[in-house]
Parts: structure tokens; sequence; C-alpha cells
């Protein structure tokens, strides 16, 4: 297997570890809910799950994330677009790995520096996997693998922005930020999931 097509199954792993993380540490705190507590207080300062959290679900899985954009210039061989995709991706997993890093106060609504940095780094990474979702649909929607991708990519970018605006909407009548942020997270996992597979089976074409 080459490196790229190694990379790419890394863009598989990252979302599938994510989201199994999310579910295995949920279960190790009974009392965590994922309806109104965010992903976060899982790999809060001083909790059952922050060593799991922290280096597997967050720093782990955003290195597979780095590892799946170094191998998109390669694979998309398009210029700059596949240039600007590869940096978003990128963005996203450095997002991760900062968070992971920078452990979240108990509760996550302390005031200190690590706190703070992981806000910052969990908002990068927020943030760039929506544009790299959006990016997709819009500058690949002529391209022979991923343009039958592309109102899928817009629409999961669109979903997920409107799902973290609800998060934070402080007069929102349906009180579970959690769930919305569990929501969002789980929109953007799904959809590197699917580009991924499809890279991988358009790669796998183009070898033919």
């Amino acid at each position: 297997m080459n490196l790229s097509r190694s990379g790419i199954c890394c863009g598989i792993a990252a979302p599938v570890i994510w989201l199994s993380l999310i579910g295995l540490a949920g279960a190790m705190r009974p009392e965590f809910s994922h309806s109104y507590q965010y992903i976060s207080e899982l790999g809060e300062r001083g909790s059952v799950t922050e060593i799991p959290m922290r280096y597997i679900g967050f720093g782990f899985a955003g290195f597979l994330y780095l590892c799946f954009a170094l191998a998109l210039p390669a694979t998309l061989c398009e210029g700059w677009r596949a240039a600007l995709l590869a940096t978003l991706i990128g963005l996203d997993g450095i997002g991760r790995i900062g968070a992971g890093v920078f452990a979240c106060d108990p509760g996550c609504d302390g005031l200190s520096s690590s706190q703070e940095l992981h806000r910052l780094f969990a908002m990068t990474g927020f943030s760039a996997a929506i544009l790299a979702a959006l990016a997709c649909g819009i500058i690949f929607r002529r391209h022979p693998w991923l343009s039958i991708l592309s109102i899928y990519s817009i629409g999961s970018g669109l979903l997920a922005t409107t799902l973290l605006l609800l998060m934070t909407w402080e007069a929102n009548p349906i009180q579970t930020p959690g769930l919305f942020e569990h929501l969002a997270t789980g929109v953007l996992s799904i959809w590197t999931l699917v580009f991924a597979v499809c890279l991988l089976r358009g790669s796998a074409l183009s070898d033919e």
C-alpha cells in the first residue's frame, strides 16, 4: 500500500476512532449526559476518562486527520484546490491535538489558561472541518470522483453550522447544548468518513 492510500485509510480510521471514543468514554461515566454535557467534559482534568479521551480521542485521532490531509494533494492532483482542502483538514487535526494537549477544567467552565486554549483549539477544529466540507462541495463539484458528493458536502457543512449555532444560542428553548454538539461532530465525522471512502475507491479505480 503506497503512502497516499495509507493516508486515505487514516481518514477512514480517524472519525471512527473519534466517535467510538465518545461512546466508550460516555459508557465509562454513567452520570455523563450526552444531551446536556459537552464532549470536552469527557476529557476534563481529573475524570476517569481523561487519559483515553485526551490522548486517543483528541490526540491520536487528530494525528490521523493530519496524515489524511498530507495524502490529499498527491491523491487529488488538483493544485491549489487540493492544497486548500488539505490545509483545512490539517487545521482540523491540529485543533483536535491542541484540544487534547490542553484539557478543559472540570465542567469546562473554568477560567484557567488551559481551559481557554482548549476552547480555542476546539473552535479552530470545528471551524476548519465545516469549511472543509463546504470547500469540498464547491470546488470539486466537477471532479470525476467527488462531484457526486457536492450537495452532500455542502449540506453537511451547513447542517453542522446550524447545530453549533443552536448549541451556543442562549435563548434556545431546547436547552440541550451537548446534544447539538454531539450531532454536529457526528455530521462532520460521517462526512469525513464518506469522503475518505470515496477517495479510496476512486484511487483504486484510477490504478486499474
